[in-house]
């Protein structure tokens, strides 16, 4: 296959997602190109994804006994976001496995109908103390069910 055979992934919309988180840039996000460093995009992913756990109830950062870890990542920019820029996160579930789960995010910059970056992160739901991997429970695997 040559280099350019390859479809380039494009922009997903807004309707491609299900629920949506505000995100506030920081001036620290911008690097010295002018615009939000890549790394900070992984940040917002997590953010949006665990704010959104934290909110429904299913997720207890200080006292649970699951966690999730996170052990695939990726992301695809489209265009660029600068401070002092408001993002909108939009987050979705590709799969539920057992004790895991593939969160798709897509990064939109305030009242944009395509997404300036994507991408996704899968977690592994762990026990706390053995890190070995657990049963979604009931409750959260139905918050995540309405992200599917």
């Amino acid at each position: 296959m040559s280099p350019n055979s390859s479809a380039r992934p494009q922009p997903h919309v807004r309707s491609a997602y299900r629920v949506f988180r505000p995100i506030t840039t920081r001036w620290m996000d911008n690097d010295v190109y002018g615009h939000v460093n890549n790394v900070v995009y992984y940040s917002w992913f997590d953010t949006a994804v665990n704010a959104y756990l934290i909110e429904q109830g299913v997720l207890d950062i200080h006292q649970g006994d699951t966690i999730g870890l996170v052990i695939e990542t990726q992301c695809n920019y489209f265009a660029p976001l600068a401070f002092p820029q408001n993002v909108e996160a939009g987050i979705r579930v590709a799969r539920i496995g057992s004790s895991s789960v593939r969160y798709e995010v897509g990064l939109f910059a305030e009242g944009e109908q395509t997404a300036a970056a994507q991408g996704h992160f899968i977690h592994v739901y762990v026990d706390r103390i053995t890190r070995r991997p657990q049963t979604l429970p009931t409750p959260f695997k139905s918050v995540l069910e309405t992200l599917a």
